[in-house]
Parts: structure tokens; sequence; C-alpha cells
């Protein structure tokens, strides 16, 4: 299993610059890059810290090195990091597949299911248990206006409670079979955590992790509103209560958007 970097960076130059010289740089390999809009889930425990930065980037690269000596790093102002390990079947063909999911065939998105006209009884207080919060569906409705009915990726880690991976496993078949798919869901690139992580700045403080994610996720939806529509359905939230939530020790999800890399098509960097 390829070992690849999976890394947050808080940037002191524009994503647009950063996203140039990446791609300028003949000995770094990204795999996907997307740009940050906000956290859905924060982590309770494990890598705790990581909301008190404001990240811009997530970029997963193949190799163990990550930004290693390149030009880059003085693009970065902080860095979190941790190595996966990827299938080599997800990255033999991941450009064509994010392509596609990218920009879909006319008529192959999945209509809205109507869950979210269907909403009653009492809104949960905050979206930490991935429920669709009052809060969290006002944002989604202002980022729909600003950023259009486009493409999202969401980060996800897990770490899982002892014994208990089996019933996230069940989830994430119900995910690829039903409650995911018939919204457009797919876990287009996942892995295995290998490492600790570690973060660090320019300053050269470094935090390390002492406890490890299990696994990371990163999941297409074609637009936040399709992703907005699982989570307020009732057959989403069963599946969600009795196999996600009670098998997690701690996650974390974050909203991005890609920046679509050049062998993927024409480049497309959305400030």
């Amino acid at each position: 299993m390829p070992v690849c970097t999976l890394h947050l960076l808080s940037l002191n130059s524009p994503i647009s610059y950063f996203f140039d010289r990446l791609v300028q740089d003949s000995t770094l390999k990204p795999i996907i890059v997307t740009k940050i809009h906000r956290w859905i889930i924060t982590p309770s425990s494990i890598s705790s810290e990581l909301h008190q930065t404001k990240w811009d980037v997530v970029l997963l690269l193949q190799g163990q090195s990550g930004l290693g000596n390149s030009g880059i790093n003085k693009l970065v102002a902080a860095e979190w990091k941790v190595e996966v390990g990827v299938p080599s079947r997800l990255l033999s063909d991941f450009a064509r597949r994010n392509q596609a999911l990218l920009h879909p065939a006319p008529g192959s998105v999945p209509p809205f299911t109507g869950s979210l006209d269907k909403r009653h009884g009492r809104s949960p207080e905050s979206a930490q248990g991935l429920e669709l919060s009052d809060e969290l569906l006002q944002w989604i409705e202002k980022f729909q206006i600003a950023e259009g009915a486009g493409a999202v990726t969401m980060l996800n880690l897990l770490a899982f409670n002892a014994g208990m991976k089996s019933e996230y496993l069940k989830y994430g078949k119900a995910f690829a079979e039903s409650i995911g798919a018939r919204r457009g869901g797919d876990a287009k690139i996942v892995g295995n955590v290998i490492s600790a992580s570690s973060q660090s700045s320019s300053e050269g403080s470094l935090v390390a992790d002492k406890t490890q994610w299990d696994e990371f996720a990163m999941a297409h939806y074609p637009s936040i509103t399709h992703f907005a529509d699982m989570i307020a359905s009732d057959d989403y939230q069963e599946v969600n209560h009795k196999h996600r939530l009670p098998s997690l020790k701690d996650t974390l999800i974050i909203c991005t958007t890609d920046l679509e890399l050049p062998s993927s098509g024409p480049r497309t960097v959305k400030l």
C-alpha cells in the first residue's frame, strides 16, 4: 500500500499563488488539493488544537517526505501532517475518477430526496453528531449562494472505539449502497493512518499528537445541498446513530472544494 502524506496548511500567500507554485514544483506529486471552507465537526481529544488555526488548504502528496525542502515551504505559515497508506487501486486512476465526479455527465447527478423540506421537531444544538443544526443549515444556504452549486469534498479523520470498527464498516457499506449513494455521495479516496500527526509553524514550534488517528477519507458530494439533504434525512440518521456514532472515539470533518490539478483537466482555482 503506497504511503502518502496528508497535510493541512495555513498559508502566508494567496491560495492561487501557492497553487501555481505547487503545480510547477517537479519534486512534489500532489494527488488532491482542496480549499478549506469550514469545520463541520471539530475533534474532541485527538488533534484537539487543530481548530485554533485558520487552515487554508488540504493537500495529499505521494510519498513520505511531504513538502521536504521544496520552495513551497516559505509559503506556509503552519502545517499539520500525518502519513497515510492509500490502496494502489484508488491511486491508479484517481485523476480520472475525480474529474468525472467534479464534472458529471448531464443527468447523472441524483435529485434531492426532499428531506430538507421534511425537517420537523427540535433541531440539534450542533453538528458534532453529523446532524443538521440550524446554524449549519444557515451557513450551507449562504455557502450555496456564494460558491454556487458545485461539488464539495469532505475531509474525514476517524479514530475507532476498541472493537467497534466493524460497526463503522456497516455504516460505510450503507453509505456506498444507499444513504450516501442516493445523494451522489462517494468516498473517493480513503486510507489508513500509519503515523502520529504533528503540527508545526514557521516559527519552528512543533506539537505532536500522542494518540493516533485510524483512518482518513475524502468524500465527494455533487453539491453542499446534497450533503445537507443526506444528514437531514431519517434514513441517514438511523444508520448514523446505529453504526457510526457508537463506533467513533473521535472524528473531524472539514468542508472543502477541489482545486483542479492540470492532469485532471483545465485548472480551476475558485477563491
